[in-house]
This record gives C-alpha cells, structure tokens and sequence, in this order.
C-alpha cells in the first residue's frame, strides 16, 4: 500500500446530493480508492444555513468537529456542536448537522467502515 497524505485544505470536494441537503459538499480524505482496508475518512463542509439529510444507517461513525459552530440532531433532540468537538453517533439512529446561518460554516470529519459504500465511488472489480 502507498503512503497516503492529504491537506484538508487542499482536498476535492463534491456536492452532496441527497434529498434534503442543503449547501453540503463531502471529500474523501482517505478510503477505500487508497487501499485503506477498514475505515474511510470523509470530509464534510456545511456552508452557513446549509445542513445534511436527516437521515439513519446501519453503521455507526465518529465525528471531529474541525471548525465553525452549529448542531447536530441525534436521539430526537438538537445538540449545539463547534470546532474541536468529537461526536458519536450510533447505527440506526437518525442524525442531521447543521450550520448555523450567521457563521463560517461547519467542517467536520467522519471516520465510517470501507465495507459500505459511504457516499465512496466502488471501485471496478
């Protein structure tokens, strides 16, 4: 496997489409294209005002808070959320970030399993 290293700045990012988004965009920092065999990096910007799908899974994920401020819904309730937060979320539980309207944006990373096609083009076999 080859060294894999990436600016977060410097990343490509993609438009989120999924119905319900608003102002997302997502880059993969490191997954399955690069080898990575477990987990997969994502990282997500929420432009101001912006938020992702309120959306479950079966998988769950782990998420660092890079910068900006909003919330997060999780267990029916929203939960204000900023830079330097880390943030669980089970499988199975509904979830939604949002940014808030008057700030930067919200940045944050997403850690999921390789074994799921988590928003990560399949490679062809």
């Amino acid at each position: 496997m080859a060294v894999v290293i990436r600016n977060i700045d410097e990343a490509e990012r993609s438009e989120v489409r999924m119905e319900g988004v608003k102002g997302a965009t997502m880059a993969i920092m490191v997954g399955r294209g690069d080898g990575a065999p477990n987990f997969a990096i994502r990282q997500f910007v929420v432009e101001p005002g912006g938020h992702t799908p309120r959306h479950s899974h079966d998988y769950e994920h782990e998420v660092f808070v890079v910068s900006g401020e909003g919330d997060i819904l999780l267990e029916g309730e929203r939960h204000p959320i900023r830079g330097g937060d880390v943030i669980y979320v089970p499988a199975d539980e509904e979830h939604q970030f949002r940014s808030d309207a008057g700030g930067e944006g919200l940045r944050f990373l997403c850690a999921v399993p390789v074994t799921r096609n988590c928003g990560e083009p399949v490679p062809a076999s």
